[in-house]
């Protein structure tokens, strides 16, 4: 059904939206990997396959929405409803799985509207007043900010989204937010599931200023570091080092980027460009530099 409809229908299929959506991630990857190998006709089937994602969208509400086999939306909608067991989501609600898309996300943009309607949409996550509804609402989604839920790993890369429609300064606003209230050194210091780890990986990353968005491009999103220097041993005698002599509390937004003294133009750097080793240094700032990775 998925091959023939471009979707899992939700009368087949619980937590549709969700799978399919994890299931484009996966087929971005495998079309990347084929590409790599010089697999051309595998890496396109799998390039147009990681897009179905798309079918999901429902331009009336604004939301990724699940779909019957005969093409209708599920029905009551509410996105912030939230049911653990039997609904579209997995461990969610469509406020949370609208991101769900790194691999994409310039499609994503479009799919909104452009830069302005999607850093609006995506704002406005962090800022509604009832984030989650529903007397069966999971209880893994915690850690919340508005509808944003950090103690569920499929929005973990969400506060890095801004960057792509040049918001950075949104980006490393929340991210400094989350470090400083979402994490502490007590027993119950993580305020959601520890699974295979990405709790704190969020955090380790976070704290160094980067964050692999979509892992399998190789690149990650420039943030906000909260550690004054850090060495990366990516070798033998080899160091990646990070340098925020002036992050503070205060100090929370990034006024510039320099990778090896060069001043970084775009908001991401590559995995490579870490592997060689090398230094990456923030000059942080109290303000906003609203003009950073436009």
């Amino acid at each position: 059904l998925y091959d023939k409809l471009g979707y899992m229908p939700a009368d087949s299929i619980q937590q549709s939206v969700a799978k399919s959506e994890e299931i484009a991630i996966d087929d971005w990857a495998v079309a990347a990997v084929a590409k790599k190998l010089g697999k051309t006709e595998d890496a396109a089937y799998f390039t147009k396959r990681s897009l179905n994602y798309r079918n999901y969208f429902d331009k009336e509400t604004g939301f990724m929405r699940g779909k019957l086999a005969n093409g209708q939306w599920t029905a009551p909608f509410d996105p912030a409803f939230s049911k653990h067991e039997g609904s579209d989501y997995t461990e969610g609600n469509a406020w949370q799985y609208l991101w769900l898309a790194p691999h994409d996300v310039q499609g994503l943009i479009g799919l909104l509207g452009g830069k302005e309607p999607f850093v609006t949409k995506l704002d406005q996550l962090f800022k509604v007043e009832e984030g989650v509804k529903g007397e069966e609402a999971s209880n893994d989604i915690s850690g919340l900010i508005g509808a944003y839920a950090h103690g569920n790993e499929p929005g973990h890369h969400t506060t890095f989204l801004f960057n792509y429609a040049g918001w950075a300064w949104r980006t490393q606003e929340l991210n400094r937010q989350i470090q400083t209230t979402m994490y502490t050194t007590a027993p119950d210091g993580l305020c959601g599931n520890e699974d295979c780890g990405q709790m704190s990986a969020w955090y380790i990353f976070s704290a160094l200023g980067f964050y692999p968005v979509n892992p399998s491009d190789l690149t990650y999103q420039i943030g906000s570091p909260i550690v004054k220097q850090a060495k990366i041993e990516v070798s033998p005698g080899k160091y990646f080092t990070v340098k925020a002599p002036a992050a503070s509390k205060e100090n929370k937004y990034v006024s510039e980027v320099k990778l090896n003294g060069k001043v970084l133009s775009k908001s991401y750097i590559t995995h490579q460009e870490i592997i060689n080793g090398g230094t990456l240094e923030f000059a942080m700032s109290a303000q906003p530099n609203k003009e950073l990775f436009k």
